[in-house]
């Protein structure tokens, strides 16, 4: 691993490189939800329309789609924080080790396991000075898009480090402006009358209360409706610099609680859906909405044809009928096997959209896989940067070539590394590492040892396990899988009935 204190370009020269490249840099917004399924929309991501599809409205989803580039085999990790470090280093989870969601200082959020006693990952998340206790030092995507000369802005939910950590700020990760991102994973509320968790006079009393929200406390608006608001003056003060903009457009939304979005509840209650899944959807919506205000704000502006716009969700959505805090929660995934912290193609396979002005055909589609980790490259790629000195190894591979129209140069295999558990009580929930190669996916289960093998060309509900049926393939894809994660110093549950390390997943 790369280890520098070293500035990318000299101050003098980046100052030069800023002002006479600017204005043929195109402005950047990464637009990302949280907690989306691949069916929370009207934008159909499989193979046909489903009745998820007919359920949801989603408009502006559809307006960029009409204008770019759909992935329809998008990944991410299983869960945020491992998703939104993958972004912002480049790196695959089983490398930077933050393997699970952050919270507290040196605090480990796995649920319990009765099999396993999980490893000491990176509960503190990222930073970008070395030494510091748990937590893996980077060169982290917006201080490079900063040194470059581009204005950044962080948005909505950060979670890329623990509560009184350097990773806590985005400030310290390169944002030059941050609009309510802290180390809260989710929110405690949508709900301007409830101060989003604050207390009356202003002070958090909930760890996942938003900050910096002051402002909108007591009024009758809605959370995604506020950072909104915030995200577009920001850009307005950001198109006076005469610097090209990153936008990171982190919306708290879809995650829980499931507060009724009032602008979009009632209609789908008319459509016949009970308060709870009326109340999601309106979540949806309202997050869709704040799509197409940034939209507007470029159109209107006249910086819709030098901004790329890119979509994703940070993870699969809840399980359907899953228990989450006394209540049931109502995101689908079908024809997608389980969710949120799953292996199954439920919790990692998320909808994309990508619009690159001059680059993407415009309604076209793209079946070949991405991973969130290729955003890392592929954003410097659009901005520019060429071969900058950072202190990580760089996983991630570009996918601008795809956005043109091409082939990536090379086939891939992908990785996914979760030694860790999310819930317990969620079906298809469990410690894994699980590697895809072609159509071909293999998942071994730290706590069983078992293995499974599905062709996801074939069967895209993971229900047919192959591993009986092709031992040969098993092996192989088995062999490739541990050769990866021993390379990557990944780490490993230990077994706590005989106090020793897990097995790779080729030595079983």
């Amino acid at each position: 691993m790369k280890h520098s204190h070293k500035i990318i370009y000299p101050l003098g020269l980046l100052a030069l490189q800023a002002t006479a490249q600017a204005p043929d840099r195109p402005n950047i917004i990464v637009f990302l939800v949280d907690d989306m399924g691949w069916q929370d929309t009207s934008v159909p991501f499989h193979s046909e329309r489903t009745k998820f599809n007919d359920t949801y409205e989603t408009p502006n989803m559809e307006r960029l789609e009409a204008q770019g580039m759909k992935f329809t085999q998008s990944y991410a990790c299983a869960v945020s924080s491992p998703s939104r470090v993958s972004l912002l280093t480049g790196m695959n989870a089983a490398r930077h080790r933050v393997t699970n969601w952050t919270l507290f200082k040196n605090q480990p959020t796995d649920r319990r396991s009765e099999v396993l006693s999980f490893p000491e990952w990176n509960v503190n998340g990222i930073c970008q000075v070395d030494g510091i206790e748990r937590t893996t030092a980077v060169t982290a995507l917006p201080q490079l898009l900063k040194n470059a000369g581009y204005h950044t802005i962080h948005c909505g939910k950060a979670h890329f480090g623990a509560i009184n950590t350097l990773g806590e700020s985005p400030y310290h990760l390169g944002f030059e402006v941050n609009i309510a991102g802290h180390a809260g994973g989710g929110l405690a509320s949508y709900l301007g009358e409830k101060n989003f968790g604050n207390t009356p006079d202003g002070m958090r009393k909930h760890p996942q209360a938003i900050p910096g929200l002051e402002k909108y406390h007591g009024k009758d608006i809605f959370a995604t409706e506020a950072l909104t608001l915030e995200a577009i003056s920001a850009l307005d003060r950001a198109k006076k610099l005469g610097q090209p903009f990153f936008l990171y457009m982190a919306h708290y939304a879809i995650h829980i609680p499931v507060d009724k979005d009032k602008r979009f509840f009632q209609k789908y209650i008319d459509k016949g859906l009970d308060p709870r899944e009326a109340a999601y959807a309106s979540l949806i919506e309202g997050m869709d909405k704040s799509l197409g205000d940034l939209l507007n704000w470029l159109e209107t502006n006249g910086e819709a044809q030098n901004t790329i716009v890119m979509f994703m969700s940070d993870n699969g959505g809840f399980s359907n009928g899953a228990q989450w805090r006394g209540g049931e929660l109502f995101t689908h995934n079908a024809p997608l096997r389980s969710g949120k912290g799953s292996a199954y193609e439920g919790g990692i396979r998320v909808p994309m959209i990508v619009k690159y002005p001059g680059k993407t055909a415009a309604a076209s589609v793209c079946k070949q896989p991405v991973m969130i980790e290729d955003f890392f490259p592929s954003i410097l790629e659009m901005a520019g940067i060429k071969k900058p000195e950072i202190r990580q190894e760089v996983d991630g591979k570009s996918f601008v070539s795809l956005l043109e129209g091409k082939k990536m140069a090379q086939r891939r295999s992908f990785f996914w590394h979760y030694p860790n558990l999310w819930d317990g009580t969620a079906p298809g929930v469990f410690p894994s590492s699980t590697i895809l190669k072609g159509n071909m996916k293999l998942i071994y289960n730290y706590e069983t040892g078992g293995k499974e093998l599905y062709n996801l060309a074939v069967d895209l509900s993971e229900t047919h396990n192959l591993a009986n049926e092709d031992p040969v393939l098993l092996k192989k894809l088995s062999k490739e899988l541990g050769q990866y994660l021993r390379k990557v110093k990944a780490q490993r549950p230990v077994i706590k009935a005989t106090g020793k390390l897990a097995p790779w997943p080729d030595e079983i």
